[in-house]
């Protein structure tokens, strides 16, 4: 991929109440971005802890008029909805574009693989964290990357980012998620 694209969606989740007991669905939020303009939105719906991300990620991008236009997927963290574990590379795949997975910190495995003893799949999930490969710092923050090199990354990550570390379209995903959910944004976008 060109560093010179940066048509991209940005998907984040929306707030849940993680100790309600039983199974939910969470909002998911795809922001479309040219550069630092935001040129649309596509949302629906991932099963809390559950498998369904990578997939529902795949079918908002195809069924949107913004699949032609869009060069690459940013996430922010590599699960959704609590421990719903995106398939990086399956997605890669699928979509035939890059995945950059963004984190402002490098995660603390060791606490997740504790914490994915007590989900339900939990083993396959964890093997999906592994296989997505290392944390990479760059440009001040932590990425994980498929079919994207590491000099075109910080590329895409420059050319999307306006203010601070996080590019556009995680940062506005993440305010359009939270004000939908909770009927305000707030907190670290």
């Amino acid at each position: 991929m060109p560093a010179a694209v940066t048509n991209v969606i940005g998907f984040d989740d929306g707030p849940f109440d993680k100790f309600r007991p039983g199974d939910a669905d969470v909002l998911l939020v795809g922001a479309v971005f040219a550069r630092t303009r935001l040129d649309g939105v596509v949302s629906g719906r991932v099963r809390r802890d559950g498998r369904n991300a990578t997939a529902r990620m795949a079918e908002l991008l195809r069924g949107s008029r913004f699949d032609r236009h869009v060069r690459a997927v940013l996430l922010g963290g590599i699960a959704v909805a609590g421990f719903n574990v995106v398939d990086m590379h399956a997605l890669c795949a699928a979509l035939g574009r890059p995945v950059v997975v963004v984190a402002r910190r490098p995660p603390r495995f060791p606490a997740i693989r504790r914490a994915l003893e007590q989900v339900r799949g939990g083993e396959k999930k964890w093997a999906l964290i592994e296989a997505a490969g290392p944390m990479e710092p760059v440009r001040g923050i932590y990425v994980q990357r498929a079919g994207i090199t590491l000099a075109d990354t910080a590329a895409l990550l420059e050319a999307t980012t306006l203010h601070g570390k996080l590019p556009e379209p995680l940062r506005v995903a993440h305010l359009i998620a939270g004000g939908v959910v909770t009927g305000a944004s707030r907190g670290r976008a």
